[in-house]
C-alpha cells in the first residue's frame, strides 16, 4: 500500500461520479466479501449486485444507475477497468534503478540505457541494446545482437535468442523462451535433415508473454507478435506465425507454423491451431477447440473440429444422450427387421 485518497480524489482520477460521501478516506482495495471500512471494492457483474448491501467496504466502484443500498459509490462506465487502474495506483511503485550489478555478465559491446537495472546472474551478449528503465532479472540470457526497448521487464530465467527484437513496455514472465529454433526438418530417407532456422522473433510494443511460453524464430524471416497482444503461460507459437494486435491467447494454446491470426482474436485455453491458415479479426475460439482450417472474421467458434459456437452448443447438448439414442436406434432396427420378416412371409403366402 503506497497511497491514501478520498473517494472524491479517486473519482477524479478515474473520471467517475461520486454518489454519497466523497470525503471517505480510502487506504486500500478489497473484494465485496473482505473489504473493510477504509477499503474500496467493485461490482463488475450485475449478478452479484445483492452483495453490495452486505459489504463493509467504505465505497463501491460500480456502473452508473446500479442499486447502491445506501453505500457511497463511484460510478464509472467500466468498473473492472477502473479497479485495475486503482490497483496500479495503490500497489505499484516505479522500479528503483540499480544499474548493472557486478555479478551480472555484460559484454563490453552491449549498450545499456539510462535507469536500467541488470540483476546478478544475468548474461548479456555482444552488441545487445537494452533500453531506458528496462529491468533484467537474475538468470536472464540475452544472446548476441538482441534489441530490447524502453520500460520493459524481463523476469528471471528468460532466454532471448540472437537478433530477436523486443519493443517498448513489454513484460516477459519467468522461464519464457523467445527465438528458439522452429521445428523444421526435411525427410531424408528414413531420417530427417535439420533445416536451419535463420529468422528472428519480433515482439512489438506493449506485448506481454506468460511464464514458460515459447515463441519460435522464423525459418527465414520473422515470427511477429503485434502490438498489445497478451500471451498466457505455456503457450507455443511456431515459426513464421503472424499474431495481430490486441489478441488474448490463453494458457496451453498451440499455434502451428505460418498461421496468421488477425486483430483482437481470443483463443481460450488449450486451443490447437493448424499451420498455414488464417483466423480473421475479432474471432473468439472456445477452450479445447481444434482449428483445422481458416475462420471467418467477427464470429465465435468452438469444438474440434471448430464450428460456429451456437451450432457446437446444440451438438454438445446431444452428446450426453447418445447412449440412450443408441439403444433407441438398436430397438427400432430390431423392430424394422421383424416387420420386414413378417412382410416377406405374407408376400410368400399370397
Amino acid at each position: 500500500m503506497t497511497q491514501t485518497r478520498t473517494v472524491t480524489e479517486l473519482a477524479d482520477y478515474l473520471g467517475g461520479v461520486v454518489q454519497g460521501d466523497g470525503s471517505i478516506v480510502i487506504s486500500g482495495l478489497g473484494s465485496l466479501e473482505t473489504a473493510g471500512p477504509d477499503a474500496l471494492t467493485f461490482l463488475a457483474n450485475p449478478k452479484y449486485a445483492a452483495k453490495v448491501a452486505e459489504t463493509s467496504a467504505g465505497a463501491v466502484l460500480m456502473a452508473p444507475g446500479g442499486e447502491r443500498y445506501g453505500r457511497t459509490a463511484i460510478e464509472v462506465a467500466n468498473p473492472y477497468l477502473g479497479f485495475a487502474k486503482l490497483l496500479t495506483l495503490f500497489y505499484t511503485t516505479p522500479h528503483e534503478a540499480l544499474g548493472v550489478h557486478p555479478a551480472a555478465i555484460v559484454s563490453e559491446t552491449a549498450t545499456v540505457g539510462e535507469g536500467a537495472s541488470i540483476y546478478p546472474g544475468a548474461c548479456v551478449g555482444r552488441n545487445v541494446v537494452i533500453g531506458n528503465r528496462t529491468v533484467i532479472y537474475p538468470g536472464v540470457v540475452l544472446y548476441d545482437n538482441v534489441v530490447i526497448g524502453d520500460d520493459c521487464t524481463i523476469h528471471a530465467n528468460v532466454s532471448v535468442r540472437e537478433r530477436c527484437r523486443i519493443g517498448d513496455r513489454c513484460i516477459i514472465q519467468p522461464g519464457a523462451v523467445i527465438g528458439s529454433d522452429g521445428f523444421g526438418y526435411a525427410p531424408d530417407g528414413d531420417g530427417y535433415y535439420r533445416i536451419p532456422q535463420i529468422g528472428i522473433v519480433v515482439l512489438e510494443n506493449d506485448v506481454e508473454i506468460g511464464a514458460n511460453t515459447c515463441i519460435d524464430r522464423a525459418a527465414i524471416e520473422v515470427t511477429r507478435i503485434s502490438r498489445g497482444t497478451k500471451l498466457d503461460n505455456l503457450v507455443q507459437i511456431a515459426h513464421n506465425c503472424q499474431i495481430g494486435e490486441d489478441c488474448m491467447i490463453v494458457s496451453q494454446v498451440g499455434i502451428s507454423g505460418s498461421a496468421k491470426i488477425g486483430k483482437h482474436v481470443t483463443l481460450a485455453g488449450q486451443v490447437g491451431v493448424a499451420g498455414h491458415l488464417t483466423i480473421g479479426d475479432n474471432v473468439i475460439v472456445g477452450a479445447q477447440s481444434g482449428v483445422p482450417s481458416s475462420l471467418q472474421a467477427n464470429a465465435a467458434y468452438s469444438g474440434s473440429p471448430t464450428m460456429p459456437h451456437k451450432e457446437w452448443l446444440k451438438s454438445a447438448m446431444v452428446v450426453p444422450r447418445l447412449p440412450e439414442m443408441k439403444k433407441t436406434v438398436s430397438s427400432l432396427e430390431k423392430r424394422i427387421a421383424e416387420l420386414e420378416l413378417k412382410l416377406n412371409q405374407i408376400s410368400q403366402e399370397s
